[in-house]
This record gives C-alpha cells, sequence and structure tokens, in this order.
C-alpha cells in the first residue's frame, strides 16, 4: 500500500512545488495515511483544504483501503 501511496504523491508533489510546497508519507495505519506537510505547506492557511480535497481525494480513489488523511 505504500507503494500505491508513494506514487500517488509523486503527482500531488508539483502542485504543491510551484507553490514551495511538499509532502512526506510518514505512516499509514488502518487505512489512515499519516503525512508531513513541508516547504510553504506547513503552516499554510489553505493546508487543510489541500490535504482533505486534494491528497485524500486522490489518495481514496488510487489506493484501496485508504480511507483518510492526516497531517502531523
Amino acid at each position: 500500500m505504500s507503494e500505491q501511496i508513494e506514487k500517488a504523491l509523486e503527482e500531488i508533489r508539483p502542485m504543491l512545488a510551484r507553490h514551495l510546497g511538499n509532502i512526506e508519507l510518514v505512516n499509514v495505519e488502518n487505512g489512515t495515511v499519516y503525512v508531513r506537510l513541508l516547504g510553504t505547506c506547513h503552516g499554510c492557511p489553505l493546508s487543510q483544504l489541500t490535504l482533505k480535497a486534494g491528497v485524500e481525494d486522490l489518495l481514496r480513489q488510487r489506493v484501496p483501503g485508504v480511507t483518510s488523511v492526516e497531517a502531523i
């Protein structure tokens, strides 16, 4: 599952990089994907929108078993 998640995150990274940000996979546990937002994404007021409407939606579509994404 981690490999599939990393592959999907590679699709998201160029969008984040345009805003000088990035995302890192930290852990996967019981369908929840834990990520770390890096660069300008860390602390950005729109980071939760990016996380839920962007990252979580994509991962739920592409990776069977993913139920949610949480930033740590």
